[in-house]
């Protein structure tokens, strides 16, 4: 048997081999992973050559997985999956009230309640170290895959999640999207439906978002044309912004509007709307199973929902 250095499997090598499975594609691989093309099919050449066939083929101009591709991913994920239980198993023999703790954050989130409660919990708990991570939903899965976070904090059901197996979730809130407008035939609506949200151009969440494509697929149901678009901004408070001085449409979670007073914020007439029906999704915790057996991150978690209930977060939202 050879042992040289080609034999191998350097974390690099396999890093690069996962990002091309997920998009089938050298070009967009290499520009996400940041590295040229030639350089990302060097090192994939170089992975065939260790194991001693090819992983990928081509059908015209798509790229596909051999059969010892397949075995390659799954073994691949399973290498990552006994890398990431060995980290957990050995953070459990570590202090509940000690340590670091890394937040995924869904960047299109508000974080006041989180900002607020790593404050809350600080004040008891100055030996852990709370750190927030503004993600994409990409980068968050990216991140969790390869424990670099121990919490992601997103929004779903999200269809586009096809591997649940190695993760957990924790509802934290259910939440709802809201229509901010400035139609004086609706402010005295308590509901609308999305065939009369059209009147006027919308800023919006950007397209890959997922309360973006929430809102697209549910226009999609109703058959109704999607609002034309203004601007487009990452964060809610951006998206409120821009709305208020431009007096365009938008919607915006009910969790974010929930301590605001827009008419506080701009002289004009603003309103907030329920739609009909109403637009609907879940805010959770997501982890790597047995993650929240971990001292510290199974305190956090039920710290949280004491902080919830003491602040009566979950029924003013209800409301």
């Amino acid at each position: 048997m050879k042992t040289t250095q080609e034999n191998i499997f350097s974390s690099k090598t396999l890093t690069y081999f996962l990002q091309l499975t997920d998009t089938m594609n050298y070009t967009q691989a290499a520009q996400i992973l940041g590295i040229t093309q030639p350089a990302l099919t060097q090192q994939i050449k170089k992975l065939e050559r260790t194991v001693g066939t090819a992983l990928f083929y081509s059908v015209g101009k798509k790229l596909r997985l051999t059969d010892a591709g397949y075995i390659m991913l799954k073994t691949t994920h399973q290498i990552y999956d006994l890398l990431n239980d060995a980290t957990d198993e050995i953070q459990q023999a570590t202090s509940s009230t000690t340590g670091q703790i890394n937040l995924g954050i869904l960047a299109s989130i508000e974080t006041k309640v989180f900002e607020d409660f790593a404050l809350d919990l600080y004040k008891d708990n100055p030996d852990l170290e709370v750190n927030f991570h503004m993600l994409t939903r990409k980068e968050i899965w990216e991140s969790l895959e390869n424990n670099r976070i121990d919490l992601a904090i997103m929004y779903l059901p999200d269809e586009s999640i096809k591997n649940w197996k190695p993760y957990s979730s924790k509802k934290i809130i259910s939440d709802d999207l809201l229509f901010i407008h400035h139609n004086p035939k609706f402010a005295d609506k308590k509901k609308i439906r999305l065939k009369y949200v059209g009147d006027r151009p919308w800023v919006m969440y950007p397209e890959d978002y997922y309360l973006n494509q929430t809102l697209r697929e549910t226009f999609k149901n109703q058959m109704v044309d999607f609002p034309q678009t203004a601007a487009r901004y990452t964060m809610p408070e951006q998206i409120l912004k821009f709305a208020i001085n431009t007096h365009t449409n938008t919607a915006l979670p009910k969790s974010f509007l929930l301590n605001l007073d827009l008419n506080k914020m701009t002289d004009d007439d603003i309103w907030v709307t329920e739609f009909d029906p109403k637009i609907r999704f879940d805010l959770k915790f997501v982890y790597r199973k047995n993650k929240n057996e971990i001292p510290r991150i199974g305190r956090f978690l039920s710290k949280f929902d004491d902080y919830l209930a003491k602040k009566d977060y979950l029924s003013r939202l209800a409301k």
